[in-house]
């Protein structure tokens, strides 16, 4: 007798189908809210911006047809100049969305220069690497802070604030770490603008170019070692603060040293 063939898959039931396209239509129906409203905050960035930057605009469209030109120029040795032009286009307007974006950072750290609570705001915004962040471990009630940051270099101690009175300040929490993490490489950083520190610009920068000196487990170690410092920490804004902002509630929470 022939082989019985194998049994026919049993199909979904109709309402287990309708559920699937109704799932499958509000994920897509997300997803397209979710776009419109990061497309609405880059154009009220856009506008704010070129309030604020009159040489946006004529910087985002040199910079476009350079890019065009240049694209358009090397397809012309070749004879595939008019095969070269979409392409072109393509990388000045990627081009152009870059300046536009480096103009913006710029224009935030400007502002967040100098206001309690920019360098955490700055750490906590840093890409790769894995870094763990802890703002404000120690600070004193003139808002003057120091935040650790665990990742591959190590521990960084980054301090803000003025130098007479973070200098004391981040000595004492290196001595604090240095009992719990061993022969770990520590980094201590000062956020300023005098000789010896690290512009706050420059800050995420400079946490890049650290050597890795521990493997990604390690930075997990250090992290579970190093929890038993944040039971009393300081309070801290994430951002930094806006001009006049009163501080009389902060200041009683501040850790006093």
């Amino acid at each position: 007798m022939p082989p019985k063939p194998p049994p026919k898959p049993a199909s979904k039931p109709k309402a287990a189908k309708s559920k699937d396209r109704a799932a499958a239509k509000a994920a897509k129906q997300a997803k397209r809210a979710d776009s419109r409203q990061r497309r609405k905050q880059i154009f009220e960035a856009f506008k704010v911006q070129r309030r604020e930057d009159k040489a946006l605009l004529p910087w985002m469209i040199g910079v476009a047809l350079l890019v065009t030109l240049v694209v358009f120029g090397l397809g012309f040795l070749f004879g595939l100049q008019w095969v070269m032009l979409p392409a072109g286009i393509a990388f000045g307007v990627l081009a152009a969305v870059v300046v536009f974006g480096r103009r913006v950072q710029r224009n935030v750290y400007a502002k967040a220069e100098g206001q309690p609570g920019a360098a955490a705001w700055a750490l906590q915004n840093l890409k790769g690497r894995r870094w763990k962040v802890t703002p404000a471990v120690a600070g004193t009630t003139q808002l003057d802070s120091v935040h650790r940051v665990l990742g591959l270099p190590g521990v960084v101690l980054v301090a803000e604030g003025t130098p007479h009175r973070v200098k004391p300040l981040l000595a004492q929490e290196k001595k604090r770490v240095a009992r719990l993490v061993g022969e770990t490489p520590i980094y201590d950083i000062v956020v300023g603008n005098e000789e010896g520190q690290v512009p706050l610009p420059k800050l995420q920068r400079h946490m890049a170019k650290l050597p890795r000196n521990v493997m990604p487990k390690q930075v997990e170690t250090l992290e579970s070692r190093l929890s038993i410092l944040n039971t009393k920490g300081a309070a801290m804004p994430k951002g930094p603060m806006p001009q006049g902002a009163k501080m009389r509630n902060m200041q009683r929470t501040v850790r006093r040293r």
